[in-house]
């Protein structure tokens, strides 16, 4: 027997994942919302399988909620899924399949990824990122473990605080204990799920995450995930172009000195910004709403990854 494992902080997106799951598989949903304002049931009354359990992780964050998750169970084999995924049909046998004689040194099966993309027009920002989970690797948005090589790892390192680099972190340690991941041939859908105007700008919080990667695992961690090179670099050398720009500019105006560094900096401030918007808006539908918010979007995303990172290194120094 296998137990499937969902943490979820409550979006109405988990009733669609339990229903594509169906009546009879064990279930383990995690709550991660904060403890004391846990509002409204995460399903409605009645409407909660008999064979779903809910375990609670006091908002400690997805990695936590997981290892509440799989220390919960007791069958030999936990499979993650997220909770705004849509499991495939007949997907429960499909793992069972994928699962059945691996050897013993074969810790995880991943399962397949659909991102359903519109096909009338070409994708967004928003949705060109969701559709990268279909290459990625070792994600938990459908992924199954040995319930032993958990033990042997302590699970997922709960100093990540978000959905993002602690599934990469869990594989690359259980491929230093000598143990291989795989992948099965069941498939899990992910929508495109609309996270606000904002929502790029957010993300840049994984760039502290990033400096705990390197901490850990060392310079070479994205290659050893199969990962495209960041662009941090390039957002440094923005932001430094940037702030020199205004303080030249500054400078200039208290002092009457001459302007042109301060033009020089904001000329190549604009060039890597354009270059950065542009990047991310040639791929795209270019409608208006899309341009604008890659407009603005791209003019806050470099300093703000730069300050993350600071954060993050400075975080993992102490």
């Amino acid at each position: 027997m296998i137990t499937v494992v969902v943490p979820t902080v409550g979006r109405p997106s988990l009733r669609a994942t339990l229903a594509a799951l169906g009546p009879d598989v064990p279930v383990i949903v995690v709550d991660d919302r904060p403890a004391g304002r846990d509002g409204p049931p995460l399903v409605p009354p009645g409407q909660v399988p008999a064979s779903v359990r809910v375990v609670t992780s006091g908002g400690r964050g997805p990695a936590a909620a997981r290892n509440a998750g799989w220390r919960a169970a007791s069958t030999p084999w936990v499979a993650f899924l997220d909770d705004d995924v849509v499991p495939g049909p007949g997907w429960y046998e499909a793992l069972r399949k994928d699962l059945a004689g691996l050897p013993p040194e074969v810790a995880g099966s991943q399962g397949r990824v659909e991102v359903p993309l519109p096909g009338d027009r070409r994708p967004t920002d928003a949705e060109r990122n969701t559709a990268g989970l279909a290459g990625a690797l070792w994600i938990t948005a459908d992924i199954a473990y040995r319930r032993a090589a958990l033990e042997r790892v302590g699970g997922f390192d709960e100093r990540f605080p978000r959905a993002y680099r602690e599934d990469a972190d869990l594989a690359l340690r259980l491929a230093g204990r000598g143990h291989t991941l795989v992948r099965g041939e069941r498939v899990t859908v992910h929508p495109v799920r609309e996270d606000g105007f904002w929502a790029s700008v957010r993300f840049q919080r994984g760039n502290a995450d990033d400096a705990l990667m390197r901490r850990v695992h060392g310079s070479g961690w994205r290659e050893a995930i199969g990962g495209a090179p960041g662009r941090l670099r390039r957002h440094a050398l923005t932001t430094a172009l940037g702030l020199a720009a205004a303080g030249l500019g500054l400078t200039a105006l208290l002092n009457a000195r001459r302007a042109w560094p301060a033009v020089v900096a904001g000329a190549g401030w604009a060039a890597m910004t354009a270059e950065f918007a542009w990047a991310r808006i040639a791929p795209g539908p270019r409608t208006p709403g899309e341009v604008l918010r890659m407009a603005v979007t791209s003019v806050l995303i470099p300093p703000v990854a730069v300050a993350h990172r600071l954060r993050g290194e400075w975080k993992v120094r102490r």
